[in-house]
């Protein structure tokens, strides 16, 4: 492939993904930048093979431009799109190896990449409102960073990453009468998604439940629902509130830390300001102690309406870093 603004550099090459063979180099590519980066990730072949199975408005084939050096993969960037209430956004991820940057060759896959994007965005409504979007963006990725407010990116949303460094001092908090909390099962799945949806639409970002994106979270490695703490109304027998806990492993052992995730919250709007997200918070710190946790983290979003940080620093969390999501116009 050729890229009219890429550097002339011996052995420099791009092309479109491959399959599954490429798979190993992408995960290299990704480990060595985040490294670089000081980024935390425990990206594994098998969780991209997993990933790629599941992939929502992309196709890899025609969605991923791979760069090469030499035969062997040094970055790449992937696309995709979602519809959300502010208008489409049309994502996409990049990649790039510390020994190759400051080359100009990351602007030119950006470039590449919003070429291709505006390509699938004819083929949508013209009246659509339309944003580029990067995913994944940390506040210590200065390079990347500088190289989007170049390209005309702007922070649009913040995000803090909060830490809980104790589980000891758990209060707990009683649930409103007629509600009780009960062990997820299996049959219960499709009515907890149904309620983690009809608590996330108004979340900035919120997009359209599909069968795909279904799966998707049934196949996710994160789903752990032995973790799961979901309040149930008695006289309906419809789960009204979940905070979906989860333990990345491979992660803890990476960082040699014991660390919980306190993620999912949600209540559905008629048994809001009740206090149930923070007995349900509560309850998942404790199965996080019982599960040998030490510690326990989360992501809240700096604008919610509903002022989740204030509710988060009263369960003991702590804000470590905020990260920003960056956007674009057409």
């Amino acid at each position: 492939m050729s890229l009219p603004n890429a550097p002339e550099i011996s052995g420099l090459r791009f092309r479109h993904f491959r399959g599954e063979d490429d798979y190993p180099q992408m995960v290299a590519a990704n480990l060595a930048s985040a490294q670089a980066d000081g980024v935390e990730t425990t990206l594994t072949v098998e969780f991209i093979t997993q990933a790629f199975q599941n992939l929502t408005n992309c196709d890899p084939y025609q969605d991923i431009l791979i760069a090469e050096a030499d035969g062997k993969i040094i970055g790449y960037s992937r696309g995709s799109w979602v519809d959300e209430p502010e208008g489409c956004m049309y994502q996409h991820i990049g990649v790039l190896v510390p020994a190759w940057r400051r080359k100009g060759i990351g602007s030119a896959i950006l470039q590449w990449m919003e070429t291709h994007l505006r390509e699938v965005a004819a083929t949508h409504p013209p009246e659509m409102v339309k944003f580029f979007r990067p995913n994944g963006i940390s506040y210590r990725e200065t390079g990347r960073i500088t190289m989007l407010e170049r390209a005309g990116y702007r922070p649009i949303r913040f995000f803090h990453n909060m830490v809980r460094p104790t589980l000891d001092d758990i209060q707990e908090f009683p649930l409103p009468v007629g509600l009780e909390v009960r062990p997820a099962l299996p049959e219960h799945y499709r009515a907890i998604w149904t309620q983690v949806d009809n608590t996330s639409k108004d979340e900035w970002g919120y997009s359209e439940p599909t069968e795909e994106k279904y799966q998707e979270w049934l196949t996710d490695p994160h789903f752990q629902p032995d973790l799961w703490q979901v309040a149930w109304d008695v006289a309906t027998e419809k789960p009204i509130g979940s905070v979906l806990t989860f333990i990345d492993h491979a992660e803890n052992e990476k960082y040699n830390r014991k660390r919980g995730y306190t993620e999912g919250i949600g209540v559905v709007h008629a048994w809001r300001r009740q206090g149930i997200a923070r007995a349900l918070i509560a309850l998942s710190l404790q199965a996080q102690k019982a599960a040998g946790m030490t510690e326990s983290a989360l992501v809240a979003d700096s604008d919610s309406v509903s002022n989740v940080t204030h509710l988060y620093e009263s369960c003991g969390f702590q804000t470590i870093y905020t990260d920003s999501i960056y956007r674009k116009p057409f």
